[in-house]
């Protein structure tokens, strides 16, 4: 199965990503969105900026203790064997980090593979400290993406959730919210992002924006207003500006006198 096999993948992967994987390429692919590491044409690791790291979501749920993490990555990260010593030190199953690291993968590669502004790059030969897990075929990557992106729009579709301030609405009661989002509720303040959210509580970023999206469909907190678009100079302003560019001031006062009064 080719990686751009289902239309909806086109969007979200980077002609290069189609490419590398082709190439069966290993290095790590760099973009402004996140970091995705490959392994003969396949993903063995993602990161972003967007998304708690898999430390954050081993160490804040109680799997790892954070000396423990510390003293992996000390010991084995220059060798590129985080994730070998943590099962091999007994201080996490191997399914369990099987588990808990490809929920972190998929929760970077979301955002990873979403559009960006900047430029991508490979770093051929680029290896994480992490070191091999379980790898993930760059098609799956991105049809899951897809999926998750569907997801969010068909619980509420405001995309501007995903990154603004989570606003508490203090005046509903009674409204229909689990334990899980009852505790993030107590972590907003009205200054926090889901993002932000999401590294307090240990918990990946998608699902946080799952849940911030859930309780503004009902109304537990607030949906921020669309940006309103800048206001555009009229035609017949911005012409008569142009056309005197040159001429002074009075003419100037002129041609904006007579294109008012020749409007109906």
């Amino acid at each position: 199965m080719t990686l751009t096999e289902d239309p909806c993948d086109a969007v979200l992967v980077s002609p290069m990503l189609v490419r590398l994987v082709a190439e069966r390429a290993t290095g790590a692919l760099l973009r402004d969105t996140g970091t995705l590491y490959l392994v003969d044409g396949q993903v063995v690791h993602a990161e972003s900026p967007a998304a708690p790291g898999l430390e954050v979501l081993l160490t804040a749920s109680g799997r790892v203790r954070p000396e423990g993490w510390q003293r992996a990555v000390d010991q084995a990260g220059p060798r590129g064997r985080v994730g070998r010593f943590l099962v091999e030190s007994g201080q996490v199953a191997g399914g369990e980090l099987e588990l808990c690291h490809l929920g972190a993968l998929h929760d970077a590669a979301f955002f990873a593979l979403a559009p960006g502004k900047g430029p991508t790059r490979f770093r051929y030969g680029a290896v994480h400290w992490i070191g091999p897990v379980r790898p993930v075929t760059a098609h799956a990557l991105a049809r899951e993406a897809s999926r998750r992106r569907e997801l969010l729009d068909r619980i509420w579709p405001h995309p501007e959730l995903d990154t603004a301030p989570v606003v508490p609405v203090s005046d509903r009661p009674g409204l229909p919210v689990t334990v899980r989002q009852r505790a993030l509720l107590a972590a907003v303040d009205g200054v926090r992002t889901p993002g932000a959210i999401a590294r307090l509580l240990g918990r990946p970023a998608f699902h946080t924006m799952v849940d911030v999206r859930r309780l503004a469909a009902v109304g537990a907190v607030e949906t921020p207003l669309a940006p309103t678009p800048a206001e555009t100079v009229p035609v017949w302003v911005a012409r008569a500006c142009a056309e005197a560019a040159q001429p002074s001031d009075e003419t100037l006062l002129r041609r904006l006198r007579d294109a008012l009064e020749a409007m109906p």
